[in-house]
C-alpha cells in the first residue's frame, strides 16, 4: 500500500486489459473538457469561466475517487490554477453514495477475523456517511459505547494504483499544452499527491496518526481526539470512539444548541497554529466534516473535537522558525526581510532576483493589512498571489501544498462560521505572545534577532509593533497584556535570558561610552504598554469577566 510510481507504471504497462478500457474511459470524458479549455479558458467574460470552472467539477467528479482526491489537490494550489477557477474546485466534497452493506460487512469479517454482529454489541444496517474512499457505521460495543466504525471501499488500492499512473501519464504529456504556472514538474506534483493518497487509506497509519495527535493535545482540555480501538482496527478497517457533537457547518444551528461559534472558531485557529508553528505535525484536511463542536468551554476556547487524522503532514523545524519569522516580518512589515523567506522556503528560487518582488509583496500584503490587523483575509491574498505567480517567479514547494491546503480550510471554515472572522487577527498576537514571552530557545533566539538590530541597537518600532498587536481588535486589551508581561519578567530575570540581558547591557555600553537613549524609550514604551490602568482592567477581567464589561 505503497505509492511507487516506477513500480506502478510498470505493472499497468503489463496488463493491458486494465489500462486501455480505462484509458479510453478517461480520455472520453477529458477530452470534451480539454477543447473546452481550449476554446474558453483565455476568454476574459467571467460567466464563461464560471461556466467553464462547473464543468472541471462534474467531469472530475463522475471520473471517481482519484480524480475527486485531484480536484480536492489543485484546488489547494493557486499557483496551478486560475483563481476564477478555485471557486467551483473547493466545492468538491467526499460525497458518494454508498457501496453495498454486505460487502462491508464480509470486509469487516475479513479483516477483524469474525462476524460484525459478535464483534459489537450492535451495528447498524446503513453507513451514517459515505465518502470516497470509505463509508462510516455508528456501532455499539458492550455497555453503552459508541463507536465509528469505518471501512475502506472495495478495490481502491487497485482503482488508485491504475488511476494515478494513467493521471500522471496523461499530465507529463499535457503540460506543456495546460495554462498553468507549475513552477515543479508536473509529474513532481502528481507523485507527492499519490503518496499522500495512498497514506491516507492505510487506516493503521490513520491510527498510528490519531494517537500521535492524541498525544500532542493532552493536556488542553479544549481540543479532543477519539480513542483507537485498537482491536477492531485494521488496515482497512478503523473503529474509534464516537465523537457526539455538532458539525462545525452553521452557525445558528450551533447557536440553537447553545454553543458559542466565535469561541469554536478560536479554538481551532489556535489549535491549526499550535500543529504548524509549535508541533510541527498537523491535520491537512480541517474542513467542517472532521470537525465538531462539542460541549463545554475553557476561559475563551470552546471545546471541538478533531477526527478523520489520515490526511496528516509535518513541517521540518527549519521551516517552522521561518514561518514564525515570516509572521513577524509581516507585523513589522518588513518587507524586504519577508521576500527573503519566501526565498529560504522555496517560494522563490535561491538566485531569484528580489528587487522587483519586495515592492509587489508589498503592494499585495501591505495594502491588504490596513490600519488592523483584523483585516487581513488570507483567501483573499491567496487570490491576489495566485495572480503575481504569473507575473513573477514564484512557486509553491510540493511539501507546502498540504500546508496551504490546511491553512485554506481552516480559514474557510471559520468564515462559515462567521463572514467577518480573520484569521490573522488570532494568528498576530499569538505569535507576538510566543515571541515576548520566549517560552522556547528558538523562540528566544528570534526574539533576540527581532529586537536587536546588526549594530545591536534596540529595534524600539518592531518591539512597539509586537506589544501593539498583543492586545490589538482585543475587547480588554488588559486581559491579552497581563500573561506577556509575566513572562516577559520572568524571562530577563531567569537563567533562559542572560542573552537578553547581555544585549541590553551591551546597548548600554556601546564604543566605550554609556548610552542610555534607547534604553530610556524602550522603558517609556514599556511605561505606555503595561500601565497600571491596562493592567488593572486585566486582572479585573481574569477575577471576574464581568468586571470589566
Amino acid at each position: 500500500m505503497r505509492y511507487e510510481p516506477r513500480r506502478d507504471l510498470l505493472w499497468v504497462l503489463l496488463r493491458p486489459w486494465v489500462a486501455i478500457p480505462r484509458l479510453i474511459a478517461v480520455l472520453w470524458s477529458l477530452t470534451g473538457l480539454v477543447l473546452a479549455i481550449l476554446v474558453e479558458g483565455s476568454r476574459e467574460d467571467p460567466q464563461v469561466q464560471k461556466r467553464l470552472a462547473r464543468r472541471i467539477l462534474n467531469t472530475l467528479t463522475g471520473l471517481g475517487p482519484c480524480f475527486i482526491k485531484v480536484g480536492q489537490a489543485l484546488s489547494t494550489r493557486p499557483d496551478l490554477v486560475r483563481r476564477d477557477w478555485l471557486e467551483e474546485l473547493t466545492r468538491l466534497q467526499d460525497d458518494l453514495p454508498a457501496f453495498p452493506h454486505a460487502i462491508a460487512l464480509k470486509r469487516i469479517e475479513e479483516e477483524l477475523g469474525a462476524p460484525a454482529d459478535e464483534l459489537f454489541a450492535e451495528f447498524p444496517e446503513s453507513p451514517v456517511a459515505a465518502a470516497s474512499l470509505g463509508q462510516v457505521y455508528k456501532a455499539r460495543l458492550q455497555g453503552d459505547f459508541w463507536v465509528a466504525v469505518k471501512v475502506q471501499r472495495p478495490g481502491l488500492t487497485f482503482i488508485l494504483r491504475r488511476d494515478l499512473v494513467l493521471i500522471r501519464l496523461l499530465g507529463i504529456i499535457t503540460a506543456p499544452l495546460l495554462p498553468l504556472n507549475l513552477g515543479f514538474g508536473l509529474g513532481d506534483i502528481i507523485d507527492e499527491f499519490g503518496r499522500s493518497l495512498f497514506e491516507e487509506i492505510d487506516y493503521k497509519q490513520e491510527a498510528a496518526n490519531a494517537e500521535r495527535f492524541a498525544a500532542l493535545f493532552a493536556d488542553n482540555p479544549a481540543v479532543y481526539v477519539p480513542q483507537v480501538e485498537r482491536l477492531l482496527s485494521s488496515r482497512r478497517v478503523l473503529t474509534t470512539a464516537w465523537v457526539e457533537g455538532a458539525k462545525m457547518r452553521d452557525s445558528e444551528e450551533l447557536k440553537s444548541l447553545r454553543l458559542d461559534p466565535t469561541a469554536l472558531i478560536r479554538t481551532g485557529v489556535i489549535s491549526g497554529l499550535q500543529q504548524l508553528l509549535e508541533f510541527g505535525y498537523f491535520h491537512a484536511d480541517p474542513h467542517p466534516g472532521n470537525l465538531f463542536a462539542l460541549r463545554g468551554r475553557t476561559g475563551d476556547l470552546g471545546h471541538v473535537g478533531y477526527v478523520d487524522f489520515g490526511m496528516m503532514d509535518t513541517i521540518s523545524d527549519r521551516d517552522r522558525l521561518t514561518l514564525t519569522g515570516a509572521v513577524v516580518h509581516l507585523i513589522n512589515r518588513d518587507f524586504a526581510a519577508l521576500a527573503k523567506d519566501f526565498r529560504s522556503l522555496g517560494f522563490l528560487r535561491p538566485n531569484a532576483d528580489l528587487t522587483p518582488i519586495i515592492p509587489a509583496l508589498e503592494e499585495v500584503l501591505g495594502g491588504s493589512l490596513g490600519d488592523s490587523v483584523g483585516s487581513f483575509n488570507f483567501k483573499a491574498i491567496t487570490d491576489r498571489f495566485s495572480e503575481l505567480m504569473f507575473d513573477y517567479p514564484f512557486r509553491v514547494p510540493a511539501r507546502f501544498a498540504l500546508i496551504i491546503r490546511a491553512v485554506v480550510s481552516q480559514e474557510g471554515l471559520a468564515l462559515r462560521l462567521d463572514p467577518d472572522f480573520r484569521i490573522i487577527a488570532v494568528a498576530y498576537p499569538y505569535v507576538a505572545r510566543r515571541l515576548l514571552a520566549g517560552d522556547t530557545s528558538e523562540m528566544r533566539e528570534k526574539l533576540l534577532e527581532v529586537i536587536f538590530d546588526g549594530d545591536g541597537r534596540i529595534r524600539i518600532d518592531r518591539l512597539e509593533s509586537l506589544l501593539a498587536v498583543v492586545g490589538q481588535d482585543a475587547p480588554t486589551p488588559g486581559k491579552e497584556l497581563l500573561p506577556v508581561a509575566g513572562a516577559g519578567i520572568r524571562l530577563l530575570f531567569s537563567r533562559d535570558g542572560s542573552d537578553l540581558r547581555r544585549r541590553l547591557l551591551l546597548t548600554l555600553i556601546r564604543d566605550d561610552r554609556l548610552h542610555v537613549d534607547d534604553v530610556r524609550a524602550m522603558v517609556a514604551l514599556l511605561g505606555r504598554t503595561f500601565g497600571p490602568a491596562r493592567l488593572a482592567g486585566g486582572i479585573l477581567q481574569q477575577l471576574n469577566p464581568l468586571a470589566a464589561a
